[in-house]
């Protein structure tokens, strides 16, 4: 038994909506083949003049990021993130082996069908991925504003894998007296 009453902060919960939200992409993915989606944390603050939003978007280039606004108060984010692999060094003395071979004449096995030729050959080094985690496929994040904002003047930028946007806040109408004539 404890003195102290612990409060549980934002933090402590983290986890667990992290693990309630990998169920429901799992069940929601189960029995259908759809694409792929994640959704990229973003930081959002307040500031007295604009909106700020800081999101992880780690290797993806800024062509495959699309902002936008829908209306005057929602701000959509959305974009594709794929997988790349560079390949190793014994995939590398593999390519130059196949090369050597086709540079003394020898060729592997390659059966033609209609245009298109199909190599036979088996790839003797497959990888096998034990785990997979990074994020990959469709996202798209929405964030609507409780106050009007300037949409002319929103700036963007992508360094290091974190997307900066500053939403600058709307100048609120002045009241405005009509005379009558």
């Amino acid at each position: 038994m404890s003195l102290f009453r612990t409060i549980p902060t934002p933090g402590d919960f983290a986890p667990l909506f992290r693990l309630l939200d990998d169920y429901d992409n799992h069940r929601s993915a189960r029995g259908h083949a759809s694409v792929q989606s994640f959704a990229p944390r973003f930081d959002v603050r307040e500031s007295n003049e604009a909106y700020h939003l800081d999101g992880e978007l780690p290797g993806i280039p800024q062509s495959n990021i699309d902002i936008e606004f829908t209306d005057p108060q929602t701000l959509v984010i959305k974009g594709r993130s794929e997988r790349e692999y560079h390949s190793s060094s014994d995939d590398n003395k593999n390519d130059q082996a196949d090369t050597e071979n086709q540079a003394r004449g020898e060729s592997s096995e390659v059966a033609k069908t209609g245009e298109k030729q199909v190599s036979t050959k088996k790839a003797a080094n497959k990888s096998r991925y034990w785990v997979s985690e990074r994020s990959v496929g469709e996202f798209q994040r929405t964030f609507t504003f409780p106050t009007r904002v300037n949409q002319d003047d929103v700036k963007a930028s992508l360094k290091d894998g974190i997307l900066s946007l500053v939403v600058p806040k709307a100048v609120p109408p002045t009241a405005k007296k009509i005379t009558i004539q």
